[in-house]
This record gives structure tokens, sequence and C-alpha cells, in this order.
């Protein structure tokens, strides 16, 4: 069975920023052979080595534009020379674990389309519930499968 890490990353105090976990927390509870299920607020550095072994990587966040309901696209990795707490993007850390670790990691971006994101206790919209239900429906049958390419 291929080895698939996803990365669930935002934050569920936000609204529909809380897409993410949302999504890792559904995924997990799957239970789908082979998946690993992260769930963060954000990216770290430490995501890289995570990385390491692994056939490919989902990144799953709340996109704030774009293709509705949601978007799926490889990702190629991202030379970065710096990195700060808050700025850590999927690419960069794809860049950083093959620079590292010389990992070869399929990685991939889930954009979760979200609308409401300012409001700090605020719950998710319905919108985006309904675009996380069609991500779902999406994502699932390609993680059991191992099979993420378009």
């Amino acid at each position: 069975m291929p080895g698939i890490l996803l990365i669930g990353y935002g934050n569920p105090g936000r609204g529909d920023d809380g897409l993410g976990p949302a999504l890792a927390e559904a995924i997990s509870a799957q239970d789908i052979v082979g998946v690993r299920v992260e769930s963060e607020f954000q990216l770290n550095v430490e995501d890289a080595l995570a990385m390491v072994g692994q056939d490919a990587v989902v990144f799953a966040d709340a996109a704030t534009e774009g293709e509705e309901p949601f978007f799926f696209r490889e990702l190629g990795p991202e030379d970065t020379a710096s990195f700060s707490s808050h700025s850590v993007s999927p690419a960069g850390l794809l860049g950083l674990s093959k620079r590292l670790f010389g990992a070869h990691t399929k990685a991939y971006v889930l954009g979760i389309r979200g609308y409401h994101f300012d409001e700090f206790g605020a719950p998710m919209s319905p919108q985006a519930k309904a675009n996380l239900s069609a991500a779902m429906a999406y994502l699932e049958p390609k993680l059991r499968s191992g099979h993420l390419e378009n």
C-alpha cells in the first residue's frame, strides 16, 4: 500500500479557515489503510521531515478565492532560502524535504473554497460546509485507491 500523508491546516476558530482541519478529521474517521492524517493550525518546518518515506502528501487548506467548490493540483518543490513561523508554504516544505532529506515525495494541494474568515469564534459557513462535502467525496476514493493523479 502506498504511504500518503494528509496535512489539514487552518484555524477552526476563524469560521471557514477551519476547512483543512475539518477535512483531516473527516478523513481520519474513515481509517483508510496507508493514509496518515495530521491536523495543524499552520504548516511547520518539521512537516518536511514528516514527508520523508511517504509516496505522496496532500496539503488541505481553505482557499479564499479560486475555483468552487475546491481545486486539486499537483505541486512542485520551491527552493525557499528562509522560513518564518507564519510563512511556510507547501511548496517550500516540499523543497526543504528534498534538499535536507533527499525526499522525492509527490505533493498535491487541495484548496477548499471558503468565504468567511475574519470573525473569531464564528461557525463555518453553510457554503463552506457544502464545499467540504464535495472535497471529501472527491478525495476519499483517491486515498482509498492510492492514486492521487488527476
